[in-house]
């Protein structure tokens, strides 16, 4: 009777787990697919679908920006993207909303970051981001909305989703969560409030 007890107790306990991973498995399954995938929780609009993985460019970190454009802006400013993907700006753009805008193709360098000037170690060590973390090899995430108070954090529904795209992308490129990065870790940004900072973080806290 003690036997069947323990073991009674050991699979309630592993009740939830099993879900958990199961779950796991199919973000992991979606994040290496190919063309406008559904992933659960994410509301994506496809402005250029994703080719096959091996096609993409070699990605290494994730540099997390805001943009000081009002609620709504992340729509223009996607399409702007896709029009002219090698412009000023990011790969994926995050609504206030938690819309998830991908308006560039993987194999594409839009313009983002200012070189990985940073290297008073504010932040974090930036020996190893000097001069290294750019925009050759690192995808960049826009959230809007921070206008007109630019020191307002992500809104609850740009966490939420960024909760699970930043698990998609570390999945789909094999990046690692100590290469998330806010911009004002590795770039001298605006001085009134730490651009990224906040969701940089969280995406290293949730980790794995």
């Amino acid at each position: 009777m003690m036997m069947f007890r323990l073991l009674a107790a050991v699979l309630a306990a592993l009740v939830p787990i099993v879900p958990a991973a199961a779950a796991d498995a199919e973000l992991a399954r979606l994040a290496r697919a190919s063309g406008t995938p559904d992933i659960p929780g994410l509301k994506i609009v496809w402005l250029a679908p994703w080719g096959e993985v091996g096609n993409a460019r070699p990605w290494r970190n994730i540099i997390v920006h805001q943009t000081e454009g009002p609620a709504g802006s992340a729509r223009g400013g996607a399409q702007a993207q896709a029009r002219n993907p090698t412009r000023r700006g990011v790969t994926v753009w995050v609504e206030t909303d938690g819309t998830v805008y991908w308006a560039v193709a993987e194999n594409l360098v839009p313009t983002h970051g200012d070189g990985a000037n940073r290297n008073d170690n504010k932040y974090i060590d930036n020996r190893p981001t000097y001069r290294q973390v750019v925009r050759d090899n690192s995808i960049g995430v826009e959230f809007a909305g921070n206008y007109p108070d630019v020191t307002a954090g992500p809104t609850e529904a740009q966490v939420a989703a960024w909760k699970i795209l930043v698990r998609v992308l570390r999945a789909r490129y094999d990046i690692p969560p100590e290469r998330v990065y806010a911009h004002n870790w590795i770039d001298y940004k605006d001085a009134r409030y730490c651009e990224g900072c906040i969701l940089a973080t969280m995406a290293r806290e949730w980790g794995e």
